[in-house]
């Protein structure tokens, strides 16, 4: 099958978009498919006009576009419409088309593929309305994002939703064809044996509990409701990530450890070092960092909002809690603190939930979802 994948991100961004798109691409090249990944022109990049391709480090082609810095958070590019991107689709005699959080570069694709005939499916995984909201786009701005949303979703064949919460949401904001598709965690990377005690000496030589959030440093992740955590006693608040708000969380919370960016098996270590996890964004439709928690061993702190809802057990692998409240943060990373013997239950029953979780299962469950669209053979998946 040839599969074209238009995405709004992709590597060196670090965000679950272009993870997943980077586990899907190279998972269906692995099974014989021929995936194709169109994604913004990463900063400096001293390519000329010609060359358009990117060899990467990837085992399929991936076409740059022409991008501009967003305003208020320069390291993400946003994709521009392109002709490289109909020359892209005929070459490569694209199939079918997996539009990756459309926005911008997905909507132009979206155009593209309805001109040369092609099925799409693409996949909600960033709330662009609350995001607008955050920013201070007001009401106003939030309407005119899900006018937005409702016009590229509803070109699509199906929209696929990673939880149960935000596809009830899509559905009832005027979006069809709204199905439920989830995202794979990789339990053998995220594994409670890469526990390190260099690293939990290095983050808390005295001893302490170790509280960790990973993810973006922006205004809508809302670390600053974690401010608590660093005035608990024997706890230790470490936060790994990078973003536009970092050099105000870091003056907000100078008594917390921040990491910056880390990847790969140095990130996993670091998870399972961790003896807590917080996340406090309440706009995550899925919250893949919650997976690689509770793949790692942690139990989980998190809002009682969008994806977290889906994937964390409130009182069996963590504690679900008010959207936004510092105090609520702060009590639950406590009483978990206090109690070694219920953190090593939640964690232990949070990573038997997600070992069925693996990428090549989820993919499996996408191909599915592109043969139905090509009207080859029925999802394996039900309808909402």
């Amino acid at each position: 099958m040839r599969v074209a994948i238009i995405t709004e991100s992709f590597p060196p961004d670090v965000n679950g978009v272009a993870h997943c798109v980077v586990r899907v691409a190279e998972l269906l090249a692995a099974q014989g498919h021929q995936p194709l990944v169109i994604a913004p022109t990463p900063p400096r990049t001293k390519r000329s006009r010609r060359e358009n391709t990117d060899p990467g480090p990837f085992p399929y082609p991936v076409v740059r576009v022409p991008a501009v810095p967003l305003p208020g958070y320069p390291s993400f590019r946003l994709g521009l419409p392109s002709r490289r991107m109909r020359n892209a689709l005929i070459e490569h005699r694209t199939e079918v088309v997996h539009l990756a959080s459309p926005v911008v570069l997905g909507a132009h694709g979206a155009a593209v593929a309805k001109r040369l005939g092609l099925p799409t499916v693409a996949v909600f995984q960033t709330d662009l309305p609350s995001y607008a909201y955050a920013y201070r786009l007001g009401r106003a701005g939030e309407a005119a994002a899900w006018r937005w949303l409702r016009r590229i979703h509803n070109r699509a064949a199906r929209t696929l939703a990673p939880s149960t919460v935000t596809a009830t949401g899509l559905l009832g904001r005027g979006i069809a064809n709204v199905w439920l598709w989830g995202r794979g965690v990789d339990t053998a990377r995220f594994d409670p044996a890469r526990r390190s005690a260099q690293i939990r000496a290095d983050l808390a030589p005295g001893g302490e509990v170790i509280a960790g959030y990973v993810g973006r440093l922006a205004p809508e992740k809302h670390v600053e409701v974690l401010a608590g955590i660093t005035a608990l006693p024997g706890v230790r608040l470490v936060i790994v990530g990078a973003g536009p708000t970092e050099a105000s969380l870091r003056q907000q919370m100078p008594d917390a450890v921040f990491l910056g960016e880390r990847r790969g098996d140095e990130l996993a270590a670091i998870y399972a070092s961790f003896d807590v996890f917080v996340h406090s964004g309440p706009y995550e439709t899925f919250g893949q960092t919650l997976q690689e928690a509770a793949a790692s061993g942690l139990p989980v702190v998190a809002p009682a909002a969008g994806g977290p809802l889906d994937l964390v057990d409130d009182g069996v692998t963590g504690y679900l809690v008010p959207p936004g409240d510092p105090d609520a943060f702060a009590a639950a990373v406590a009483r978990l603190a206090a109690d070694p013997a219920t953190r090593a239950a939640f964690g232990a029953a949070g990573r038997r939930k997600v070992l069925s979780r693996s990428w090549p299962a989820l993919t499996e469950e996408l191909i599915g979802h592109y043969a139905a669209v090509l009207g080859r053979k029925r999802p394996a998946k039900v309808a909402i």
